[in-house]
C-alpha cells in the first residue's frame, strides 16, 4: 500500500511492518499506540522504525492512518475518552445566575 507520511511517499505492506517491529522492544505506551503480533506499541516508534526517519518528522495521526489501512489495531491514547458532558446553560440563564437569580438546569425542567 503506498501512503504518505512526513511528505516522503512510502510502499507499506502488513508483512513488511511486521518484519520491520520484528525483535524491536517497545516502549511504555503513553499515547496512541497499535498492536503488531502480540505486541503494543507507541505508533511514534513504530512510523520511526519503519520510514527510519526521525519521530519529530511526522504525526502519530499520519501513522494510525497508515497502520489502520494496513489491517493493524490502533489505539488513543490512554484517557483520551471524552469527559461527560457538563448541563448546557444559556446565556440568558448565566446572566440571571450573576444577577442573583437561580439557574435551571435540564434536570430540573
Amino acid at each position: 500500500m503506498r501512503c504518505v507520511i512526513a511528505r516522503y511517499p512510502f510502499d507499506l505492506t502488513k508483512g513488511g511492518v511486521l518484519d520491520s517491529m520484528k525483535g524491536v522492544t517497545p516502549e511504555p505506551v503513553t499515547g496512541e499506540s497499535v498492536t503488531i503480533g502480540r505486541r503494543r506499541y507507541p505508533v511514534k516508534q513504530v512510523g520511526e522504525v519503519v520510514t527510519r526517519q526521525d519521530r519529530r518528522d511526522f504525526t502519530g495521526g499520519e501513522v494510525t492512518r497508515a497502520m489502520t489501512r494496513l489491517g493493524f489495531t490502533c489505539h488513543p491514547a490512554p484517557g483520551a475518552e471524552p469527559a461527560p458532558s457538563a448541563p448546557v446553560v444559556t446565556p440568558v440563564e448565566t446572566a440571571s445566575a450573576l444577577l442573583g437569580g437561580t439557574v435551571i438546569t435540564p434536570q430540573d425542567s
